[in-house]
């Protein structure tokens, strides 16, 4: 590990969770677009992307000049590709730089550094930047940027104040938005000194003074609507943890205090998205079943089911999706339980970086975890066909970016059996490693990943091998849902469907041509006779065919 001075850039989509339970297929088409955007802006800055997941992008520059031009380029381009959806469907970023001492450790950043900057990023408005006071005082005499001062700003997790300012954006007219003034940080204690009022009083002047003048020069107009009502949700995950089994935490005295929040990010509210795809096996309110508990081993299982289940009334359960777990009984009271459960799970959360925050499962025997059971794909979830299994390298790996794949390199390959690799249709995916069992490591990444994205996921890879038909010929695109695919005419899209989930094994490819007549080569010994006889039968039915399909991915040229 070695430590460095960076500009860090935290970016992420306002409502993203809202957009793909709207309409997945299109959300993520339209995500794959603006993170292509995105990357080119970074790189032309000379950023570097050190970890994603999801809808978040984390960068490094070496320029805090570089990192607010690149944040101002992103917006602004973003703005204009949104001119062309409803409100409703629009996909704009927050983003948040600071200025920070970071820990670099295979590629990733960790540090506070990294934490203020995504804390930056939960104050900017929906389409706006937030910057730190100094990446301000790095910025503000080299670039033609307006800046609003909202003063300090408490944010979670963090113990000091953080100063931070708003980047003005420009709007369609040339004029620039006001950006709303977040709620400051709380004042001194009344055992201040009496010294400090005048200084304070003095400061609240100047504060006054400066605004007034940035809004004079700028012409800002004042904003007619109140600030927005903000709610707090967890921070976007790194898709890409491996936790290994994590023993039952044993009963822990705990304070009756209120619960310390664990890490979120403020974010302006949306409308309540609807639940994830698929009926949620567990909902809150239902009482507790141990082997109904997501994310977590088979071997907590059973002591939760054993020992919990059995204790006493005041007890809580917590958990993450990484499967880390804190549960605690015999407290005072159910508050005490919450806490403890809590923070006995963050921490061991927190000592292994996982990004995701603890939540509370289970409050005595009653469930309260409001998120169900994540969408998963149907079973069996791995099989096994020598026909399609190949030796697993990194960089065949489809859909997954540059970022992902070093981190899978650095984590996957080196991790101890059983591991396996649960792959989104977005690119996003979540890896174990040291699971005691095939079936109970694709249940925790399946589990992990679907809780991530909100769609079912699929198993690509176990231990050393490629577990599905992984195409080279033509690129992975996503996954192909023949029932959903546009380009098919309707009324033979089931009978697609029906016919590849009966071809269990060997290679399949599908390929249509202009009428949206398909062709399809089922149960062959390789991808390349797959693909010829799929065009062959299209070319029977239909012109100018080209192959759609390969395996369980949609594909396209390279």
């Amino acid at each position: 590990m070695k430590r460095k001075i960076a500009a860090i850039f935290a970016a992420d989509i306002a409502g993203y969770s809202r957009l793909v339970a709207e309409d997945e297929e299109e959300t993520l088409r339209r995500l794959a677009s603006y993170r292509q955007v995105t990357d080119d802006f970074i790189a032309k800055g000379g950023g570097r992307i050190f970890n994603t997941a999801g809808d978040a992008v984390l960068a490094e520059f070496p320029s805090a000049v570089e990192a607010v031009r690149c944040a101002i380029d992103i917006q602004e381009s973003l703005r204009t590709r949104n001119m062309a959806y409803p409100p409703s469907r629009q996909m704009a970023f927050r983003i948040g730089i600071t200025i920070g001492d970071v820990v670099e450790r295979d590629g990733d950043l960790l540090g506070d550094g990294v934490n203020i900057a995504a804390r930056l990023e939960g104050l900017a408005e929906v389409g706006g930047i937030c910057v730190s006071r100094a990446v301000h005082e790095q910025v503000a005499n080299k670039l033609s940027v307006q800046f609003a001062d909202i003063g300090a700003q408490e944010v979670k997790n963090i113990p000091t104040p953080v100063h931070a300012y708003m980047v003005a954006m420009r709007r369609e007219d040339g004029t620039y938005a006001i950006p709303q003034v977040k709620k400051p940080a709380k004042p001194a204690a009344a055992g201040t000194p009496s010294w400090m009022w005048p200084a304070a009083a003095t400061l609240v002047l100047l504060t006054a003074i400066g605004v007034g003048g940035f809004l004079y020069y700028t012409k800002l107009e004042n904003a007619a609507s109140q600030p927005a009502a903000v709610v707090s949700r967890a921070p976007t995950p790194v898709a890409a943890m491996s936790p290994s089994a994590t023993p039952v935490a044993s009963p822990a005295p705990a304070a009756a205090s209120t619960p310390t929040p664990v890490p979120t990010i403020a974010a302006v509210a949306p409308p309540p998205p609807p639940p994830p795809p698929g009926p949620p096996a567990i909902a809150s309110g239902e009482k507790f079943v141990a082997d109904n508990v997501p994310f977590i081993s088979d071997r907590n299982r059973g002591a939760l089911g054993t020992d919990y289940v059995t204790g006493g009334d005041a007890k809580a359960f917590a958990i993450n999706i990484n499967g880390f777990t804190g549960w605690v009984m015999g407290q005072a009271n159910e508050d005490a339980a919450k806490t403890a459960a809590l923070e006995q799970c963050q921490k061991r959360a927190d000592a292994a970086n996982a990004p995701r925050k603890c939540e509370l499962y289970a409050v005595g025997n009653t469930v309260v975890y409001g998120h169900g059971q994540p969408p998963l794909p149907p079973q069996p979830w791995v099989k096994r066909d020598p026909l399609v299994e190949k030796p697993y390298a990194t960089k065949d790996l489809p859909l997954v970016r540059d970022p992902g794949k070093n981190r899978l390199e650095a984590n996957f390959v080196s991790g101890r059996k059983t591991r396996t690799i649960a792959l989104a249709p977005g690119g996003q995916f979540f890896f174990n490693t040291a699971m005691e069992s095939l079936e109970e490591g694709s249940r925790r990444s399946l589990q992990s990943c679907g809780a991530l994205v909100g769609v079912p996921c699929m198993i690509v890879a176990v231990d050393d091998v490629f577990v599905v038909p992984i195409p080279t010929t033509l690129h992975a695109i996503g996954f192909f849902k023949p029932a959903d695919s546009a380009v098919i005419t309707p009324n033979e899209r089931n009978d697609v469907a029906q016919k590849l989930a009966d071809a269990s094994s060997g290679w399949n490819a599908v390929a249509v041509g202009t009428q949206g007549r398909p062709g399809l080569g089922l149960k062959t010994a390789n991808e390349q006779t797959a693909v010829n006889a799929a065009l062959a039968e299209c070319a029977k039915r239909d012109s100018d065919c080209h192959v759609i399909a390969i395996g369980p991915f949609a594909v396209g040229p390279h």
